[in-house]
Parts: structure tokens; sequence; C-alpha cells
């Protein structure tokens, strides 16, 4: 009987950021992690002399979706809130320089499991900074976990099948 395959389930991924300065017992984790895609804009042309009666297609630039991580609101676990506030744990006043903040920007990799733990894809952002940051709501009646928002621009995506 034939091998069958079946599609990897994206429900166990990983994510870490170079300067992370939390161990492997400490690692974050995230509930949801989206926008990982991007598309590359076309350039139309069409010269006065052209014998087509349509403009021409080429590649254009690229252009990345920013990418929104979700987690659980916990006590503990600085670097992420750190990194938001864009002091990296040092004084306040520093968050408010441009050259200070500009310092922030972090390679952020996302890779996808399988059921046994195996790496079998992984999505890397480069240059990624927080750009908004949405903490929970509260609600006296609800049943629900605090789940807190961080949106992230970057430079550049790339894809590695492990």
């Amino acid at each position: 009987m034939a091998d069958i395959f079946y599609p990897i389930a994206k429900f166990r991924f990983r994510l870490s950021w170079d300067k992370q300065k939390i161990s492997k017992e400490e690692e974050i984790g995230f509930t949801e992690v989206s926008g990982l895609d991007y598309q590359i804009d076309p350039i139309e042309y069409r010269d006065g002399i052209d014998p087509g009666l349509s403009k021409r297609k080429m590649a254009g630039m690229r252009k990345f979706s920013n990418v929104t991580l979700k987690r659980g609101n916990f006590k503990g676990l600085r670097d992420f809130y750190d990194w938001i506030d864009g002091t990296g744990g040092s004084a306040a006043a520093d968050r408010n320089s441009v050259r200070k903040r500009g310092e922030y920007r972090r390679t952020v990799t996302i890779t996808l499991l399988d059921e046994a733990s195996v790496e079998i894809v992984s999505w890397t952002l480069t240059n990624a900074f927080p750009i908004k940051v949405q903490f929970t709501d509260m609600k006296a009646d609800a049943n629900e976990v605090a789940i807190d928002t961080l949106e992230l621009a970057h430079e550049g995506l790339t894809v590695e099948y492990l």
C-alpha cells in the first residue's frame, strides 16, 4: 500500500528573535501568528511605437505585510515588553531617542513544527520592529484569557523548507 501524506497541522510552532535574553525554559509562546505574506507590485509600461495594443508587465518592488503576534498576558518575561517599549531594559529617557529606537530592530524567525517537534518550514523576518501594541481588553463577566497583540513591520521575508 502506498504511503499516505497528510498536510502539516499549523498548531505547533515556535518563535524566536535575535538578542533574545530568555532561556529555553522560559521560552515565550504565542497563540497566533498572522501576516506571513508578501506581494510583488507589477510595473506596466508601453511606449508610443510599441506595435502591441496592451502594456507590458514587469516585476516591480516587493511589498511585505505586517506580521501580527498574539499571546496570553502573564507575569514575567520582560524582554517581550522591553522590546515593545523600545527601552531594551534601559532608562525610560532613552526610548525617546530616534537613534536608540533604531537599535531595536531584530531578526524574527517563525518555525512550523510537525507532531514530533521536527522543524518543517521557517519564515525569517529581516529588521523587524514593533509598530502597534494592543493590550487586552477587560471585562468583569468574561471567562477568557487576557491576550496581548503585537504588530511587527519588517523589511524582508524569506522562507526555508527544512
